[in-house]
C-alpha cells in the first residue's frame, strides 16, 4: 500500500518545504520505509534550464538529463536515492505536454479546461509508477494563495478524495514569527495561512511551525484551536546550525511519529538515525579548519551553488575538518590583485557559469592557484577556464580564448555540435532552442591509468552528470599537455576530454562534469573528499 503526503507551504517562501520534505523522507527511510519523494513546481517555464541561478537558484541535473529545481538535490542527499526526470513537474512542462495532445485530436472534441484536464494531469504525475513504495512524499511550490498554483492544490484536494480514506496526509508549513518589539512569537500569520487553505478545501494534518525559539504551550494550543488539527500535530520546525542536523532535529520534535499517526500506523519500528548522528558530530566537533574561495558570477545568491557548497561540507565531513567557504565576485579580479583575496586561503574552486561576464577574474584565479601551487579545483566552465590560462601564460597562445565569447583565432574552448550518447549521436544545431539543448545527465569517461583522478577515483572507469555545450579544443592537446596540463580523463570516443590535471602542481584539477550533484553526507565525493584533504595540507603551510 501506498501512502501520500503532500508539504504546502504558507506566510512565505524559503521556509524550507524542500529541506522538511527530504529530512522527513531520511527519518522514514530509517525506520525501513521505501521512500520517493516528488516536487510540483507551478511557474510556467518547461524546466529550470533556462532561467538566472541568481532568480531561481541552482539547476540541479539527474542522471537521466533532466534539469530540475535545486530541492531534488535536498531529497537525492538525504536519501540517498537517485532522482530522476519523472520525479519534477511544472505548469509549463504539464500545459505543453496538454497543448500537444490537443493539437492531435486526442480530446475527442472536447473543450480542454483546467479542471479536469490539467488537474488529471496533475494527478497522474503524482501516482504514477509508486507501486514499490510504502511513502510518496509530494513538495508543491511557491506558498498557498499563489495564483499560480490553484490547479495544482486543486489536485491534491482532488486526491483525497480518489485515494482510499487513510492514505493521505497534508503536511502545512508556516512561520510564526517572534515581533521584538512586543517580546512575543506571533500566531496570526499561520491561522491566516491555514484559513486559506482551508477556503481551496484542504485541511492540514500536520503543521510544521518554523520559528527562531521554542513555541510556548499557550502559542501551541490556539495554533491547534484555531487551525484545528491536534496540538500533538503542532511541530516546531526551530532554526538548527546546519542542515544535517534537520532529520534528528525534526524527529525529536515529533515530526515523522505525527505523520505515522495521521495513518493510522502505531507499530512502526524506531528509526535507526545512527548515521546522522555521526554527521552532526563531525560537523559540530571539527578537528580543523580549512578556507576556500569560491571564485564565481552568481556569489550573491548561495543557492545558485547549492549542491556545491554542500559537496565542499561533504568533503569537510569526510576530512573532520569545517570548510569556511569565502565567496568572491570573479569580476572582482578584473579590477583588483587577486592576492589579497587568496593569499590566506588553502583551496580555490572555479564553478560552472554561462557567459563571458567574469570569465577574466576566473582565469586570473586559476593563474593564481597555478603560480602559487594552491589547490585549484575547476568544475565545468571553471576546467576551460583553466585550460585558456594554461594556453596563454604556460603555452605562449596569448589570444586563447573560447567561441563562447564570439570568434577566435584560438578556439581553446568552442561550441559542441555532436556527440554520443550511448550508441546514438546527439546533435544540436549553433543556432537552436537553449533549452534543453545542452550536453545534460550522465556520461561515461576513461581515466589515464596512473593519473591523480584514477587514484582518487580508485578506477580508470567513471561516470558523471554533464551540463553544458562547450568543450575543451582537442586540437590543443598536445600543446597543452607539453606544459603540463595532462588531459587523463577522455571521453570513451576519445574525442572529449573530461578532466585535466597538472603534473608540476601540488592539487591542480579541472573536470568538464559536475561531480558536486552525486556528493552525498554519508558518500562524499572523491574528489570533493580529496580537493579537501589538498586544503589541509595547504593549511599547514600558510
Amino acid at each position: 500500500m501506498t501512502r501520500y503526503v503532500f508539504i504546502t507551504g504558507g506566510v512565505v517562501s524559503s521556509l524550507g518545504k524542500g529541506l522538511a520534505s527530504a529530512a522527513l523522507g531520511a527519518v522514514l527511510q530509517a525506520r525501513g520505509y521505501n521512500v520517493r519523494l516528488r516536487k510540483l513546481d507551478p511557474y510556467l517555464n518547461i524546466d529550470p534550464g533556462t532561467m538566472s541561478p541568481i532568480q531561481h537558484g541552482e539547476v540541479f541535473v539527474t542522471d537521466d538529463g533532466a534539469e530540475t529545481d535545486l530541492d531534488l538535490g535536498h531529497y537525492e542527499r538525504f536519501t540517498g536515492r537517485a532522482a530522476n526526470k519523472c520525479d519534477n513537474i511544472t505548469t509549463g512542462r504539464i500545459y505543453s505536454d496538454i497543448l500537444t495532445k490537443e493539437r492531435k485530436g486526442e480530446y475527442l472534441g472536447a473543450t480542454v479546461q483546467v479542471i479536469p484536464h490539467v488537474t488529471d494531469a496533475i494527478k497522474n504525475f503524482v501516482l504514477e509508477g509508486n507501486k514499490e513504495f510504502d511513502f510518496v512524499l509530494v513538495e508543491i511550490g511557491g506558498t498557498v494563495g499563489d495564483i499560480e498554483g490553484l490547479p495544482f492544490f486543486e489536485a491534491i484536494r482532488q486526491l483525497g478524495n480518489d485515494l482510499p480514506r487513510g492514505d493521505t496526509c497534508y503536511l502545512h508549513l508556516t512561520l510564526v514569527p517572534y515581533i521584538s518589539s512586543a517580546g512575543e512569537l506571533k500566531t496570526k500569520p499561520t491561522q491566516h495561512s491555514v484559513k486559506e487553505l482551508r477556503s481551496i478545501g484542504i485541511a492540514p494534518d500536520v503543521l510544521l511551525v518554523r520559528c527562531g525559539r521554542p513555541i510556548p504551550e499557550g502559542e501551541k494550543k490556539k495554533l491547534s484551536l484555531f487551525c484545528n488539527v491536534r496540538e500533538s500535530a503542532v511541530i516546531e520546525g526551530l532554526d538548527v546550525s546546519s542542515i544535517y542536523d534537520v532529520p534528528l532535529a525534526y524527529h525529536h520534535a515529533g515530526l515523522d511519529h505525527e505523520i505515522l499517526a495521521t495513518f493510522g500506523i502505531k507499530d512502526a519500528p524506531e528509526p535507526d538515525l545512527t548515521a546522522w548522528q555521526e554527521i552532526s558530530t563531525r560537523l559540530h566537533s571539527p578537528e580543523g579548519e580549512v578556507n576556500i574561495a569560491i571564485v564565481g558570477k552568481y556569489t550573491c545568491l548561495k543557492d545558485a551553488y547549492k549542491s556545491l557548497s554542500e559537496a565542499l561540507t561533504h568533503g569537510g565531513i569526510a576530512n573532520k575538518v569545517k570548510v569556511n567557504l569565502q565567496w568572491i565576485d570573479s569580476e572582482v579580479f578584473e579590477r583588483n590583485d587577486p592576492a589579497p583575496y587568496l593569499e590566506h586561503v588553502h583551496g580555490i574552486l572555479v564553478p560552472g557559469g554561462f557567459g563571458e561576464r567574469g570569465s577574466a577574474g576566473k582565469i586570473e584565479a586559476a593563474r593564481f592557484a597555478r603560480v602559487k601551487d594552491v589547490p585549484y579545483f575547476g568544475i565545468c566552465f571553471g576546467m576551460q577556464m583553466a585550460c585558456v590560462e594554461a594556453a596563454r601564460n604556460t603555452a605562449g597562445i596569448k589570444n586563447a580564448s573560447s567561441t563562447e565569447f564570439g570568434p577566435t583565432k584560438e578556439p581553446i574552448v568552442g561550441m559542441m555540435t555532436e556527440w554520443m550518447k550511448g550508441n546514438d549521436i546527439e546533435k544540436r544545431p549553433s543556432e537552436g532552442d537553449l533549452g534543453g539543448t545542452m550536453r545534460l545527465g550522465a556520461y561515461p569517461a576513461q581515466l589515464t591509468r596512473g593519473s591523480r583522478v584514477a587514484d582518487i577515483y580508485g578506477t580508470t572507469h567513471i561516470s558523471e552528470r554533464h551540463r553544458h555545450r562547450y568543450e575543451v579544443n582537442m586540437d590543443y592537446r598536445k600543446m597543452l599537455e607539453k606544459n603540463g596540463l595532462l588531459f587523463s580523463g577522455i571521453s570513451p570516443d576519445g574525442k572529449l576530454p573530461e578532466i585535466v590535471e597538472r603534473t608540476d602542481h601540488p592539487w591542480f584539477i579541472g573536470v568538464q562534469f559536475h561531480p558536486e550533484l552525486k556528493s552525498k553526507p554519508f558518500e562524499p565525493h572523491p574528489l570533493f573528499a580529496s580537493f579537501i584533504a589538498a586544503a589541509v595540507d595547504q593549511s599547514r603551510l600558510v
